[in-house]
Formats: structure tokens, C-alpha cells, sequence
């Protein structure tokens, strides 16, 4: 169990929230936990974005949180970045306050497609709108405010959070002069809209999607567990999965309506699909995937160009330190190298670290000691 103290609290803006893509939420709440302490003047605190299906809890122990139920899975009881975030860690708790946030359109106490509309009294369900990286970015920014956070000492990001990092860290560069960018990119690929189109069928084409408002009459497990199997192809190398599939042996009898699952990968991914679907939402699945799959750095900051983007960075002196991980087929090496690029050709401050590993895109999870000395080092910078 980790040493590091968490504390959960949820922020509460009573302020209406203009949506980039329409819409409205007349209030907004975001779950999130902290670690560390915050100085007289904020200059220490480091917020962190979470991936796709993560959540506010990075690290610590927190058994319970009662406002989210029965979706606070065992698996969700440690932090998702233990190895990264504590007590002389990359993310030095002894040093930094540490911020992390669950999405807006999340499950896990933010304001999301689960949560009551205090319009209707009911799930906002299939009304809860679209969003966008900036949306989120605009929700957070809201949240330092209300905590007297000015100037961040650095923002990160793995993943999904990579995107949305870079979003804050061009859209407030004054915030944020030092970003951490793991395993992400510049802007969504074609490979990747399609995997997630893939998704969203998945859910879409499930009997109980009921356009998504299915939350008094079943929901569409098959449809979110087949939407994590897709997805759960690219988060872990093939080698890596064959070695899990053969050592955590699932012994799945399920027919389905005639094929009957004998294989020990298809029966291993099964039951990885099955298990995701009793800890998220099908509807923040959809609304997370949307803001990934139409990702674009330009367009979410407002510059007409790359270059006019990442200007901002360089005017605000920003240190950027960007990771790629060799084996990923979630987000390929290239699209880091497409960062980087937009980055050198804007005259940006820029370390890019590419990370030999065989563990896939789950490397920033599995292996702390492999990110550790590079973002201590930006750190301190």
C-alpha cells in the first residue's frame, strides 16, 4: 500500500458552462484528489490528466467513495500511476502538489451522462452533450482558479491526457511552463478514428444502448465489453497479451448465440471486456472517444496553423519533454515525431525520449523506472 496521502473532494461550478460544440451544463462538478502540499503561492502544483477509462485516483489507497457506488471497482482501489506519483517519486509529493481530476463526462463523480440534470430530475443520459479537449481544459482551469492556483509548476499527461495536456499548455501558457506529454500526439489518425468508429458501433448496436438512455432499463454491457476488447488490442503489445492470456488462465464456458468461446485469448479478452463493463459507463465511454477521435491541437487551441499554436510555447519559454514508446500501437511513435516537429519548427524548448520497451502502450503504467529520470530532470529544470 502506498505511503501517500490522498484526499478525494469535488468541485462545484455553479457557473453555466458553453460547450465549444453546443450546448449547455447549467452546473458542472469534477471529482478529483491531491497529493502533497500546495504553497503560499500555488508555484508548486502539478496537474495531471488521466487516460481514457482512468480516473482522479493516481495514487494511494481509497477503498470506497461512496458518491460513485458499486463502478469503485477492487481494481481501481490503488492508484493508477503508483510508480510515479508519491513520496521521492517522478511526481514528488514531498515537493509538488499533485492534482488529477475526473473528466468531465465522467463516472466517477464528475458531472456526466450518469448524473442527475437538475432540469429534469432525471439521467442526463442521451441530452448530455459532446465535448471537447478544450472543454475540459476550460473545467480544469475553473478548478485551479477556485483553489488560487495561478502558475503551474507543470502540466502531464499520458495518453487520452497527453491530447488534452497539450491543450492546456496552448491554451494557458503562462499556466503551465513545463509539459509532460507520454505515449500521445499532435492529433488524431486516421488508423486511430476508425478503431475508435469501431467503438462506437460497438456501444451504438448493443440492444439496451437505447440511444443512451438506458439507465432504468439495462444497460449495454455487450455492446461497452465488445468496445473494450477493440480498444484493449492496441493498449497492450501482442507478445505481452499472449503471455497474460496463457499465465491468467479464464476458464469461460459462455456461448453466445452460436459460437461457443474455447480459445484461452478470446476467453481472456472476454472476460477483460466483461470486467471493464462493471466499473464505467457506456456513455462516458462514447463522450471520451468523441473528444479523442475528432482531436486536433490547431483547432482546440483556435491558431490557423501548427506553427501559430506552438508559438505560444515559445513566447512563455515552455519546456516540453515528450515520450514515445517503441512498441505502441495506440498512439505510433510517428505521431510523437509529428509533435516534436511542430514543437522544433516553432523554436519550442523540446527533450522527445523515446522508451525501448515490450510492453506496448501500457508502459507508462507498468514501468515508472523507465519515465522516472527524464521528468524528475524537467522538473527541477
Amino acid at each position: 500500500m502506498s505511503k501517500v496521502t490522498t484526499r478525494f473532494e469535488t468541485f462545484r461550478d455553479d457557473a453555466p458552462l458553453r460547450l465549444r460544440e453546443g450546448g449547455e451544463l447549467p452546473e458542472a462538478t469534477l471529482a478529483y484528489e491531491s497529493w502533497g502540499e500546495l504553497n503560499a503561492d500555488g508555484s508548486n502544483a502539478i496537474l495531471l490528466f488521466h487516460a481514457l477509462s482512468g480516473s482522479h485516483h493516481a495514487a494511494g489507497h481509497n477503498p470506497e467513495i461512496p458518491e460513485i457506488g458499486e463502478r469503485w471497482q477492487e481494481e481501481l482501489h490503488d492508484g493508477w500511476w503508483e510508480g510515479i506519483v508519491g513520496p521521492g517519486k517522478a511526481l514528488d509529493t514531498d515537493k509538488y502538489f499533485v492534482l488529477c481530476a475526473n473528466y468531465l463526462g465522467g463516472c466517477y463523480g464528475s458531472t456526466g451522462p450518469s448524473s442527475i440534470d437538475p432540469r429534469t430530475g432525471k439521467p442526463y443520459g442521451s441530452t448530455f452533450p459532446h465535448l471537447t479537449a478544450a472543454d475540459q481544459v476550460e473545467i480544469h482551469a475553473r478548478l485551479l482558479d477556485r483553489l488560487g492556483i495561478g502558475k503551474l509548476h507543470a502540466v502531464v499527461g499520458p495518453s487520452v491526457g497527453g491530447l488534452v495536456a497539450l491543450v492546456f499548455a496552448t491554451r494557458f501558457p503562462e499556466r503551465a511552463p513545463r509539459v509532460v506529454s507520454i505515449a500521445a500526439g499532435y492529433k488524431t489518425t486516421v488508423l486511430n478514428r476508425l478503431i475508435l468508429f469501431e467503438q462506437i458501433l460497438a456501444i451504438e448496436n448493443d440492444p439496451f444502448f437505447n440511444g443512451g438512455d438506458y439507465y432504468d432499463n439495462g444497460r449495454p454491457d455487450y455492446g461497452l465489453a465488445l468496445a473494450r476488447m477493440i480498444s484493449h488490442k492496441t493498449f497492450v503489445h501482442l507478445d505481452t497479451f499472449e503471455r497474460r492470456a496463457r499465465r491468467d488462465v479464464v476458464h469461460d464456458t459462455e456461448s453466445l448465440a452460436w459460437y461457443r468461446v474455447r480459445d484461452q485469448f478470446q476467453s481472456y479478452m472476454l472476460h477483460q471486456g466483461k470486467k471493464f463493463t462493471k466499473r464505467f459507463d457506456a456513455n462516458t465511454y462514447l463522450r471520451i472517444i468523441d473528444l479523442w477521435s475528432k482531436f486536433e491541437g490547431a483547432r482546440e487551441g483556435d491558431a490557423e496553423t501548427p506553427e501559430d499554436l506552438f508559438s505560444r510555447c515559445t513566447e512563455n519559454g515552455q519546456k516540453w519533454l515528450v515520450f514515445s514508446i517503441d512498441s505502441d500501437f495506440c498512439f505510433y511513435p510517428e505521431e510523437q515525431a509529428e509533435l516534436v516537429g511542430h514543437l522544433h519548427e516553432a523554436g519550442a524548448d523540446v527533450m522527445h525520449i523515446t522508451v525501448h520497451s515490450d510492453k506496448g502502450h501500457d508502459s507508462f503504467l507498468l514501468e515508472p523506472d523507465l519515465y522516472t529520470p527524464h521528468i524528475s530532470w524537467l522538473l527541477a529544470q
